[in-house]
């Protein structure tokens, strides 16, 4: 009798891609196509609020009312406020304030959600991206994500709604409703509270609007002298110079950013008066700029050193603003510890702020916004400048895939080439990936330019298999998207074969499954005008599983027997043992269970041979799940446990628990549910490990049943 059986097989992770030709990009030709950047970082705490936080008091009491979740009945379902204001006019930081006093109050015992949307970048986030940032904070990654959009907004919502304590929920810097419209809870999660900032009035929200202004002027003079006492309490200018002070806000419009770049300034001429700068910053001021930031940056960088100043236009390069040291030493052609150096002097300018980040030797800085522009307008018109900043974007390129390509091959199994200097395991290498993944998406973005289009398409098609194990399929999306629109033009090249075979990957991942179907397509036809049978191999092995997915099962038999016979005759055992496994998996699902199981059954022993340990586990579970399909269980169990050891070889620890969990299913299928409950309370351990929480209270939930 076959037992009922609800596991899943292992054709995660599993793309197969051509790695000989990764990395040897011939060059190509732009296309002017706009393209999301890279998926966002949610986080489960709230930045700090900066220091000397001042002037607001009558905006707190109007917005701390509107978050308290036991304060007045709005009649909304979900009570919403959005905080709008110009660019560095301090929403951000009212926004952290008020969420730590709440946070005080005890408000939101459920927790609070951090996202920045990026609103007013060249790229903003979408909701389809910020939603995987979202879930990815509440626990939810790896194979517990859903597939596809709808699937993961449903999850989403559903765990909001499932926590019945108070939650806040804080999206920085939106630019457009259709960012926010998506992320709100559902309905029966009006205990939580959505706090929105962003430069425009979102009047299409139904959200409490709350307009903030430039400060006023009693209160401008308030925010320079405490920025200056912060720094050194016997700093008594403000108290000797009380007219030049309040002049001093006023040119700076009372802008909070231009108030904290001028008190920078004042401390840096710890001897010399308000006054002087005042008149200074009057010299230099553009009547048509209304906000008197412009002034007040070229004043500030005109005294900046040279080292400095160069330092600062470079950085606006960067293709984020958010920059490791070591990337901001690639563009400044120097070394990591002089760098280190300027950006502390940066730093104390205000025109970058420091922010430590995993996987950096030191500290990352961040260029606002405001100042990123600003930065980036200096080599307009001007030839020298503008030459010196394309000279920086290929040393940044040459800096990424110099260690994207050692972290990469830290990640291959077995580890191909690995350099020490750069990455001593795996582990460091993934926390490297981790914390450069938004500059690596945008950096491979500018393979729309005619002259950095080469490096960049090679950066693109580098990054498949870490984004692959981390499930970031919109961001896989977005880079092929890149590498194929910057080749095609230019007539079959393996580059172009390779982008298209990655987005047939990562779509059919998302569920865009005839998309998938029409880039498999598309590679297949590509690698065979190019004669190249080992690519065709893999581009026939992806278009299976997408065809699979669509249910067209004969179709995806041929087309991994098609594989199958293509790698062998080009002697790939391990992609040979890819199509034996995939073939395995589309014949279970039409009922050829026998023929599945010897297909899985040679996978495993080419992938024995060509010591492809990832590939063996893979192969494994697959077995383990087909003899649970057909009532072998005890054989099922030897499979998930062989599975299990590979995980845990490789410190893949949601893998483990996944592991953990089908030898749980087995053990209660082969009726011994004191060994299941013992198995999934160890998932539940593993899935905390691997930083999934939500995965591991579903795994004790399910222990007790």
């Amino acid at each position: 009798m076959t037992t009922a059986y609800s596991g899943d097989h292992a054709d995660f992770g599993g793309g197969t891609f051509n790695d000989s030709v990764i990395g040897k990009v011939e060059g190509g030709l732009h296309q002017h196509n706009h393209h999301h950047g890279p998926v966002p970082i949610a986080t489960a705490s709230l930045p700090a609020p900066p220091a000397g936080f001042t002037g607001r008091d009558g905006d707190l009491e109007r917005l701390l009312p509107v978050l308290d979740p036991a304060g007045v009945d709005t009649g909304l379902p979900v009570v919403i406020c959005a905080v709008s204001g110009l660019g560095g006019i301090g929403k951000t930081s009212l926004a952290l304030y008020a969420a730590q006093l709440a946070d005080a109050e005890g408000w939101f015992p459920g927790g609070t959600l951090f996202v920045d949307l990026r609103g007013y970048d060249d790229n903003p986030v979408t909701a389809d991206q910020a939603v995987l940032a979202l879930l990815d904070a509440l626990g939810v990654r790896g194979a517990r994500l859903p597939q596809t959009t709808a699937a993961q907004y449903a999850l989403y919502r559903t765990l909001l709604a499932r926590e019945r304590q108070p939650m806040l929920i804080l999206l920085d810097n939106a630019s457009d409703p259709a960012q926010i419209t998506a992320l709100l809870p559902g309905v029966g999660a009006g205990q939580h509270r959505v706090l929105v900032t962003s430069r425009d009035r979102l009047t299409d929200l139904p959200a409490r609007l709350i307009g903030l202004d430039t400060l006023a002027p009693d209160a401008a003079a308030d925010l320079l002298t405490l920025a200056l006492r912060l720094s050194d309490d016997r700093d008594d200018r403000p108290t000797r110079e009380p007219d030049a002070l309040r002049e001093l806000a006023a040119v700076c419009g009372h802008h909070p950013l231009a108030l904290q770049i001028a008190a920078s300034m004042l401390r840096k001429r710890r001897y010399r008066g308000i006054a002087s700068l005042v008149e200074e910053i009057r010299d230099a001021a553009d009547p048509t700029d209304v906000l008197a930031l412009r002034p007040v940056f070229d004043v500030s960088y005109g005294r900046l050193p040279d080292p400095q100043a160069r330092l600062l236009r470079l950085l606006a390069v960067a293709p984020t603003a958010d920059v490791d040291v070591d990337a901001a030493a690639a563009l400044a052609d120097l070394p990591s510890d002089v760098v280190q150096a300027l950006l502390d002097e940066l730093a104390s300018a205000h025109f970058v702020t420091p922010a430590p980040g995993a996987g950096s030797r030191s500290w990352r800085c961040r260029l606002h916004d405001l100042v990123r522009a600003y930065g980036a307008r200096l080599a307009t018109g001007d030839t020298e400048l503008a030459e010196e900043a394309e000279a920086a974007r290929g040393r940044l390129l040459s800096f990424y895939a110099r260690h994207l390509r050692a972290a990469d091959e830290r990640l291959s199994w077995p580890p191909r080439d690995p350099d020490p200097e750069l990455f001593a395991s795996r582990a460091a290498a993934l926390a490297w990936l981790d914390a450069e993944r938004a500059g690596l998406v945008a950096a491979a973005q500018w393979a729309e330019s005619d002259l950095h289009a080469e490096a960049a398409v090679g950066l693109a098609l580098r990054l498949w298999r870490y984004l692959d194990w981390r499930r970031y399929f919109e961001d896989l999306i977005t880079v092929s998207r890149c590498a194929q629109e910057a080749t095609e033009v230019s007539g079959p090249r393996t580059d172009e074969a390779m982008a298209w075979n990655s987005l047939c990957f990562s779509l059919r991942e998302l569920g865009r499954v005839q998309e998938a179907i029409d880039a498999g397509i598309r590679a297949r036809d590509l690698y065979q005008a190019l004669g190249d049978r080992q690519g065709e191999a893999s581009a026939w092995d992806n278009l299976g599983n997408g065809l699979r997915v669509d249910g067209r099962h004969d179709e995806a038999i041929h087309a991994h027997t098609r594989a199958r016979e293509l790698c062998r005759a080009e002697g790939d055992g391990s992609g040979e043992a890819s199509a034996w496994d995939h073939l395995g998996i589309a014949l279970s699902d039409a009922g050829r269970h026998k023929e599945a199981t010897a297909a899985h059954t040679k996978a495993l022993d080419l992938y024995r041979a060509a010591d492809d340990r990832d590939g063996e586990g893979r192969a494994w579970h697959n077995l383990g799940v087909e003899w649970c399909q057909t009532g072998r269980t005890a054989e099922a169990i030897q499979a998930f446990e062989k599975a299990l050891e590979v995980c845990r070889e490789l410190e893949d620890w949601y893998g483990t628990a996944q592991s953990l969990s089908e030898l749980a299913r087995a053990h209660r299928d082969g009726s011994d549910p004191a060994r299941a409950r013992a198995l999934w309370l160890q998932a539940a351990v593993a899935y905390e490990r691997a930083d999934a929480p939500a995965k591991a209270s579903e795994s004790r939930h399910k222990a007790d049943q």
